[in-house]
């Protein structure tokens, strides 16, 4: 484990205002995202707050937002979201180096929109491969240390099979001493053993166990009856 706690403190904040306006984000300010495993899946619908957390995360950790590695500062003049300029982080032994000097700090941030470019900053040519092969280029490596690793959708670009190797990438890292932080719609990826996996949605974030998850429970069924869901949708 890389950190043990993720939190931000916000003075009065508005709550008509975005993103204390997200359920998720207004349970981060209350209580923080404590991390019970080296990887934290967080999975909801669009719109849910999912991909804000992970990149306040990023962001609060020294990652671009705009995607790359630590090693990069900055690509783009846009400064940290009114989120991730608040987010602190209490560190495990391991990580307290990290937090405390940027020569030390080791990780990435890969989100599927800017993903290419970045790839292109770290030197792996992604105009010679597909998408997919781009995204699994940077694991193969970029995501070879310890350090603290965030995603966002990574399964956008990857086929089945590709999703099964990004999996045991991420297995790898994790066993390696690295700690894995992933939005993601994927119930492939969600099935890693001994992940932690929040639900985010309308009540927040909870904490819900593989099999229970609603994103799960919809492809067991859309994948059994079809036409259960496609009679609603297709004429």
């Amino acid at each position: 484990m890389i950190v043990e706690r993720a939190y931000a403190h916000v003075y009065d904040p508005d709550p008509d205002a975005w993103p204390w306006t997200v359920p998720c984000v207004r349970q981060f300010l209350a209580e923080g995202l404590r991390f019970r495993a080296p990887v934290t899946f967080l999975v909801g619908e669009n719109g849910s707050g999912k991909s804000t957390l992970v990149e306040a995360l990023a962001e609060g950790f020294g990652l671009d937002s705009y995607g790359g590695s630590a090693d990069w500062k900055y690509a783009t003049s846009r400064g940290k979201s009114v989120l991730g300029e608040r987010v602190r982080f209490d560190a495990a032994p391991r990580g307290r180096r990290m937090i405390g000097s940027r020569a030390a700090r080791k990780g990435f941030f890969l989100r599927a929109e800017t993903a290419l470019d970045a790839l292109e900053r770290e030197s792996l040519d992604p105009d010679s491969r597909s998408h997919g092969e781009g995204f699994l280029a940077a694991f193969r490596e970029k995501f070879v240390v310890p350090g603290l690793y965030v995603l966002d959708e990574p399964e956008a670009a990857l086929s089945f099979s590709s999703c099964l190797e990004l999996l045991g990438h991420i297995d790898q890292l994790a066993a390696s001493g690295g700690q894995v932080v992933c939005a993601t719609h994927s119930p492939l990826l969600t099935a890693l053993p001994g992940a932690d996996i929040v639900q985010v949605g309308a009540g927040g974030m909870e904490r819900v166990r593989w099999a229970d998850l609603e994103l799960v429970d919809h492809w067991r069924r859309y994948l059994a009856d079809p036409q259960a869901y496609l009679r609603h949708i297709v004429d």
